[in-house]
This record gives C-alpha cells, sequence and structure tokens, in this order.
C-alpha cells in the first residue's frame, strides 16, 4: 500500500485538509483508508451503551456491527501502544494510506500550516516532510501549496506515490531509450526494484503485482532444432506449418464409404486393395462401393464414411453391415484439430513434452527460443561450512545453496555455483562482479539485513540501487532487491525454510519473467485441514504441508529454523492476509511443490 502524511501542529489544518484530501481522492475512483494519532485517551462508544459495558467488563475486543459499518475496537490494557508499522498491517488493502500525525515516522508527509492558528512556520528540516500547505505565501527550499487548494495538493501526493503516470526522463529532458539487438532484450533500469514513496510494509499481493510490472526478459533469442526445445521459452507465436491432421484419415479398423447408411442391412461390394497408415489407396472408390481401411489411413477419394470392422461381415468381395451411420462417422476431416496458419503456442511459454509433440506434428522442426537463463546461487557467512568438510564451534552446513542450485535447474534454468563467501567485502565484491559477467540473475542467501556482518546488503546499498521489500509475509518478510552491473539479484533470507518460501512465492515468478516466460501463478487447491490454526491479521502465512487421505497436514512445528520441515513437506498450505480460525475440516489453500516447478 502507498502511504503518505499529513503533520502540523495543533489546529493548524491538518484535519480538514485530511478530510478533504480524503474526498477528493476517493472522487477520483480510489480506495482511501486513514490512520490517525490520537495523544489523548479516546472513545468510540459512548459511556452506558453495550459495547462500553462490554469492554469496561473485561472483554479483550469487541466488534460493533450495523448496516453502515463495522468497528473493532482492541483493548490494549497492559500491551504497549502498537507502532505505526503494526497498525498498518490491521488495515485492508487500499491504493493510499493517508496517515494524520505520526511526524517522527519515516513516510513522506506533508506539513499543514495556518497562520491565524498562531503558530509560527519553522522551515522543516526534515527531508520526510516534502511539501507544505499553507494560508499564507512563503518562501521555502521546497513546494508551498495553498492550504484550500485540495486538487494541487491531492495530484502532488499522487505523483509523490506513484499513482499519477510519469514517463522516465533523461538529463536532456526526453525519454531514454535503450538500443538493442533483437537477441539482446532492453535491460533493466536500476530502478526497478524501487518502491513508491512511503511504501513501507507490502502486502504479498502487491509486491507479486510490482514485479510482474516492471520486469521484463533479459534473456536473449535463438532458433534451436524442435528436439532440443524441451523446458526452453518460446521466443515467438508459434504458427502451424501444416494442418492436423494433414488429410482426412480413418478413426478406426473398417471399411469405408462414401454418404450415409439409413436404418436396416446394407451390402456392397469391395475394390481390390486397401488403405492403410502411410501407405495410401492409389486411386477413387466409386460411390456404391467399400474399400478396407486401417486405423490413420488417409481417406481415399470417394470415401467420406468408415463401419467398424467388428461390425461388418465380410464374404465373397461384398462387405454386409447394418445401419444407420451419418456421413463422417468414425473419420477425422482434414484440419478438425490445427488448421494451416493456425496459432498452436503463444510466444512466453515454457515448452513441454506435449508441446514438442504439438509442434512436429504441425510440421515446425526448428523454433526461436529464449537463451537459458543463467541463475547464480551464493551463500554468505563466515559460519558457513561446506558438507563433508569438519565444522568448528559455531558453524553451520550450508543448506542453502544446494536447494537453491537444484531449485533452479528443476524449473528449467542454468544453475551458476558461485560457491560460498566469507563475510568479507572484497571478497564477496569480486564474486558479485564475475557472478554479473556469468549469470543473469543473483540469488543470495543471508547477509541481507542491517547488522555489522551483512555485507551483502552494504556492498549492494553502495550502488544506490538497494531495496529493501519489508514483505507482509511469514516466513520471511525482508527481501533484498538489488542490481549489481545490470543484472537483477534477489537477496533471500538465510535461514533455510524463509529462503525456499520466498525464493517460490518470489524469486520463482520474477525468474520466469526474465527467462522471457509469461508470469504464472502455482496451482492451488482447496482441501480439508486436518489441523486447527488461530491467525492475526496483518500477514500471509505459509506453511509447510502435505496431503493425506485427502486432508492437508502440517508439520509440528512453525519454527523456521526446522529444516527437516522442507523435506517432511510436499507442498504449502497458503493462509491469507487477515485473522481466521482454522478448524479440522474446514477448507484450506493447498499448493503442491509441483505447482511450483518442483
Amino acid at each position: 500500500m502507498k502511504i503518505y502524511g499529513v503533520t502540523g501542529w495543533k489546529n493548524n489544518g491538518k484535519t480538514g485538509l485530511m478530510e478533504r484530501l480524503v474526498a477528493e481522492l476517493t472522487s477520483r475512483g480510489l480506495r482511501v483508508s486513514t490512520v490517525k494519532h490520537a495523544h489523548h485517551a479516546f472513545d468510540v462508544d459512548q459511556p452506558g451503551r453495550d459495547s462500553h459495558r462490554h469492554r469496561i467488563a473485561g472483554a479483550s475486543e469487541v466488534l460493533l456491527a450495523s448496516r453502515q459499518r463495522v468497528a473493532l475496537m482492541q483493548e490494549l490494557r497492559a500491551d504497549p501502544e502498537p507502532s505505526l508499522d503494526e497498525l498498518l498491517l490491521r488495515l485492508s488493502p487500499a491504493d493510499l494510506v493517508l496517515v494524520e500525525g505520526y511526524k517522527r515516522e519515516g513516510h513522506p508527509k506533508i506539513e499543514a500550516h495556518r497562520a491565524e492558528a498562531g503558530t509560527e512556520l519553522i522551515a522543516p528540516t526534515d527531508p520526510l516532510i516534502r511539501a507544505v500547505a499553507s494560508d499564507v505565501q512563503i518562501d521555502l527550499d521546497r513546494p508551498v501549496f495553498d492550504l484550500d487548494d485540495t486538487v494541487t495538493i491531492a495530484d502532488f501526493i499522487l505523483q509523490e506515490v506513484g499513482l499519477a503516470p510519469s514517463s522516465p526522463l533523461s538529463s536532456e529532458g526526453t525519454a531514454e531509450v535503450e538500443e538493442c539487438g533483437p537477441s539482446a532484450p532492453p535491460p533493466l533500469r536500476n530502478d526497478c526494484f524501487a518502491l513508491p514513496p512511503g511504501v513501507d510494509w507490502t502486502p504479498v499481493d502487491d509486491a507479486l503485482e510490482m514485479l510482474r510490472t516492471r520486469l521484463s526478459p533479459v534473456a536473449g533469442v535463438e532458433t534451436i532444432p524442435l528436439q532440443q526445445a524441451l523446458n526452453r521459452v518460446l521466443a515467438e507465436d508459434a504458427m502451424a506449418a501444416r494442418p492436423n491432421p494433414p488429410q482426412a484419415n480413418s478413426a478406426v479398423d473398417g471399411y469405408g464409404f462414401a454418404g450415409a447408411v439409413t436404418d436396416g442391412s446394407h451390402r456392397l461390394p469391395l475394390v481390390d486393395g486397401r488403405a492403410a497408415a502411410g501407405v495410401p489407396f492409389e486411386g477413387a472408390v466409386p460411390r456404391g462401393m467399400a474399400i478396407r481401411v486401417l486405423t490413420g489411413a488417409a481417406l481415399p477419394d470417394g470415401v467420406e464414411t468408415v463401419v467398424l470392422q467388428e461390425d461388418v461381415a465380410v464374404s465373397d468381395g461384398y462387405v454386409s453391415f447394418r445401419g444407420p451411420l451419418k456421413r463422417g462417422a468414425n473419420a477425422r476431416k482434414a484440419g478438425e484439430d490445427v488448421e494451416a496458419g493456425q496459432l498452436v503456442l503463444r510466444a512466453g511459454r515454457q515448452i513441454t513434452p506435449a508441446d514438442l509433440a504439438l509442434m512436429s506434428a504441425v510440421g515446425l522442426s526448428h523454433i526461436p527460443v529464449r537463451k537459458s537463463l543463467r541463475v547464480a546461487v551464493l551463500s554468505t557467512g563466515d559460519e558457513l561450512v561446506e558438507p563433508g568438510h569438519q565444522a568448528g564451534l559455531g558453524q553451520i552446513f550450508d543448506a542453502n545453496r544446494p536447494m537453491l542450485l537444484t531449485m533452479a535447474q528443476r524449473m528449467g534454468f542454468v544453475p551458476v555455483d558461485l560457491g560460498r563467501v566469507a563475510d568479507d567485502r572484497e571478497t564477496l565484491r569480486s564474486v558479485m562482479d564475475r557472478a554479473a559477467n556469468e549469470a543473469d540473475v543473483i540469488l543470495t542467501s543471508g547477509g541481507a539485513s542491517a547488522g555489522d556482518e551483512d555485507h551483502v546488503s552494504a556492498l549492494l546499498g553502495e550502488t544506490g540501487a538497494l531495496q529493501e521489500w519489508r514483505i507482509a509475509l511469514k516466513p520471511g518478510r525482508p527481501v533484498a532487491l538489488a542490481m549489481w552491473q545490470g543484472t537483477p539479484v534477489f537477496g533471500l533470507p538465510g535461514n533455510p525454510v524463509a529462503a525456499l518460501v520466498c525464493a517460490l512465492i518470489f524469486a520463482r515468478p520474477a525468474m520466469e519473467v526474465l527467462a522471457g516466460a509469461e508470469w504464472s501463478k502455482p496451482q492451488g487447491f482447496d482441501l480439508p485441514a486436518a489441523f486447527e490454526k488461530r491467525k492475526k491479521p496483518g500477514r500471509r502465512e505459509y506453511l509447510r504441508a502435505r496431503v493425506r487421505d485427502g486432508r492437508v497436514e502440517v508439520f509440528a512445528s512453525e519454527g523456521s529454523g526446522r529444516i527437516s520441515g522442507l523435506s517432511w513437506a510436499e507442498g504449502l498450505v497458503e493462509i491469507g492476509d487477515g485473522a481466521c480460525h482454522i478448524r479440522p475440516g474446514d477448507p484450506v489453500r493447498y499448493i503442491p511443490y509441483g505447482s511450483f516447478g518442483l
């Protein structure tokens, strides 16, 4: 969700501005939510009312519902005041969240100022205060708007958060155009992962939509023989070079003749010869006569209908059978499956064995495909040891790299093993430089947070292209995305469970787009639960799961350090963003590993 703040001292007009902005933005078709910080006690129901009595009696939550609105009140009691981040997670998805107050939070803001309030305007030094709305003319180092000019202020906010259309301009003020040959797609822009101003916590669906719309193929194009194209991505639409079937043919073993026959007995003389698959009958079959035909044989001229051999009697050069039979019975028409010139497969499809059969049948022998996406995988950290080596105190074996390398291979990509890098920034820089030359995309695990030894995020931050998407997801909220020398980088969590979930949910569809394939969603199935689970609102959760006796089981522990659960599981259970209470027998969405290409 996009977030923008309205701040200002008391009685300076921020609430009025909020009110007008909500009315203006909703009139433009946007869905707008608001957050208001109250510095004092407040109550939304009147003392003595039923809901007030419920709360005073000790209820932790009271839900008020009517035909007009639903209001959920949650009593904090001894709990600390929730942060803005926590409050935002409780909101349903919206186009824009306007926040009144919370001046010290890290989202962009506009400050309201009314001279008659008697508060002196101090020129803001906070760079997150992007503009001022005032009722007097003042000279500042940032935009100043008329406090009552709601339309202009609304336009400015939409531009700031990326909800207003704009074109990227070069320093000369003209749209930038990349020049590339037909086999080299345009490179991704360094800002392709940048979040709109004010976006902090990102719902899973919003993150996926941003990846879908911002990424484009980076793999080049080559033409290869059809038999080498399995798992490659079709670069152009495939059109049939010939029809399928190429001629009318028999669907059964039997006897062919012209037209239809009515009810009753029929006896037709046989012509000499037969028609078999690959051995057509040379000549025409006169009307009123029949010919022996075998399955798959091209129908001779004069033959439209076939009677099954099980339904006939043959003697003395005649075939006898009973009707009725419609014209065309047991026969296939030429091109009834695919006509010549027809679209058979669209560009962006990852080619399957069945696709190879189809393209071969319609006469294609060489096809243009995307070059195989090269996926570099790198593990970082002094604590990692290669399996088979001696692990010292505090060291662990590298579990992520073999998992991610084989995942890339199973998905049809070319894995590039970059090995392990200790917590040394210059060594890491050298390996990243090599990865950018050898691969089309880089997957790292570990070192992507903000600690002293998190050199991946520190190094990527030097390029100015690092973004950390704080995704409302469990497990694995932070996902670092960046560009390194024009090569996209996905910084996955170091925990193997979170690394796999983030790789499947985010990196997998993104890499498919980079490879030239269509954006894909994993196929899920609604099945009854064999477990109970309570979930608070705010984050989407993925549980390790498998199906037994038609019901979905989940791993005994949700701990993201339990690597054994990845092997135990055969898929994931996806639980939506809202609050829920799942009981045994309730339907849940189960996504098998196979739906992710594993």
